[in-house]
Formats: C-alpha cells, structure tokens, sequence
C-alpha cells in the first residue's frame, strides 16, 4: 500500500510538532533516519520559520536536502537560506548557530554530499530527482564561528 503525498505530509507536519512540542525529546528519527530541526528567517517576511529535516553528519556539518519529496518547486526554506545564511540547527535538545552553503550539482563536492545524504536516506533522493527536472541542490550546515 503506497502512502499518498498528502498523507505523508501530514505524518511530516505531526513530526514537525513532536519534535518542536518536547523540546527534541522525541522526534530525532523518523522513519528510521535522523532528522533535525532547521530555523532560518523568511526572505520577505523575517519571520522565523522551523523546518524539520533529515540529515546526514559530514565530519562537523550536517547535510540537508531540499528535495521536497521532489516536487518541481523548491522548498521555501532554501529560498529562506540563500537570501539569509545565518541559521540555527537543532538536533535533539541542542541548539546551534550555524550557517548555510547551498551546494549544486556543479559544486566539485556535490557527488561525495549527494552518495552520503542518499545513502543516508534509504535511496529516497535519487527517487525524489527522478521525478522532477529540477536539480536538487544539498545545503551544507556549519556550526557558526565561537560555536
């Protein structure tokens, strides 16, 4: 039985609110595969947005993927991160400053990112890139400096 794009949805915005609810008490995994909690400031509306995210560990960094199930359109939050790198990650109950580099599939580290966030993921980002035309960018998080 394959799950609907809407049903997923739905099981990701519940996550989203377990994992804000008990302060990253509950909420680290999902579907068997780490998720963090990336906060970056609206581009237009300079509000604080929280997106839930698995992500793969890349020595000190953290890997994220702005697939949105592949979907032909970006998710907003790497609009949010291009326009405003500074961000903060929370993975369980610990906060951190960091700050986003959008990586494309031209960047000479793409192919290394892109093997480790998909292995990491079960296989699920070469599916999510089959299904649209658009390249999938991998946005790498780095703890901000004095962290």
């Amino acid at each position: 039985m394959a799950i609907t794009e809407q049903a997923f949805n739905l099981v990701l915005r519940a996550h989203a609110e377990v994992y804000r609810r008990t302060d990253g008490r509950v909420g680290h995994r999902l579907l068997g595969v780490p998720t963090l909690m990336l906060r970056s400031t609206g581009r237009r509306s300079g509000v604080v947005r929280t997106n839930s995210l698995v992500y793969a560990p890349d020595g000190s960094n953290w890997l994220v993927v702005a697939s949105r199930g592949g979907a032909d359109v970006a998710p907003g939050w790497l609009h949010n991160v291009r326009a405003q790198p500074e961000v903060e990650v929370q993975i369980e109950r610990r906060r951190q400053a960091a700050i986003a580099r959008v990586v494309e599939p031209d960047d000479p580290d793409y192919a290394r990112m892109w093997k480790a966030v998909n292995d990491n993921n079960g296989g699920r980002y070469y599916a999510y890139q089959a299904k649209t035309s658009r390249p999938i960018p991998i946005v790498e998080l780095s703890p901000a400096t004095g962290e």
